[in-house]
């Protein structure tokens, strides 16, 4: 890849930075300021927000925080800007989240939810070792990793 990835924690400098979201997109994925609030009501379970930028591009947002049931993180969101999508930014970026919860050795697992019919996150994060539960909420389908 020749562009330089790179993560950066939700700070007074970037919060406020403008992403844009195909209508398809909408349906599957949570707005910044929803992730900014999910970030701050999961605090004390180690939430981290973070936006993904490509040089110094903003791309992405990205969070994660620690759950105890069942055990291990939870990769609650995750989006690539519609006018970054295509590139392998996602995949990369995922990457190095994933790595980041694996570097912090505090659980083994990781969980997601993607909402049923967002073919592109369900291939990303298979592509990523991801597996179906079998457990569906709602019409979210439940993935786990093991790190």
């Amino acid at each position: 890849m020749d562009k330089h990835i790179h993560l950066e924690s939700v700070d007074p400098e970037n919060w406020r930075t403008r992403f844009e979201l195909t209508e398809e997109q909408e349906h599957f994925v949570a707005k910044p300021a929803v992730i900014l609030a999910r970030a701050w009501a999961f605090r004390d379970y180690g939430s981290k927000a973070f936006i993904i930028y490509v040089d110094e591009t903003p791309v992405g947002m990205a969070l994660y925080y620690g759950i105890d049931d069942p055990a291990g993180y939870c990769f609650s969101e995750f989006f690539i800007d519609r006018r970054y999508q295509g590139k392998g930014y996602g995949k990369e970026a995922a990457g190095r989240i994933l790595d980041m919860m694996k570097a912090e050795r505090k659980f083994d697992k990781v969980w997601l939810c993607y909402i049923e019919g967002n073919e592109a996150a369900r291939k990303m994060y298979e592509g990523l070792g991801f597996r179906d539960t079998g457990e569906p909420d709602g019409d979210e389908i439940i993935m786990v990793k093991d790190i």
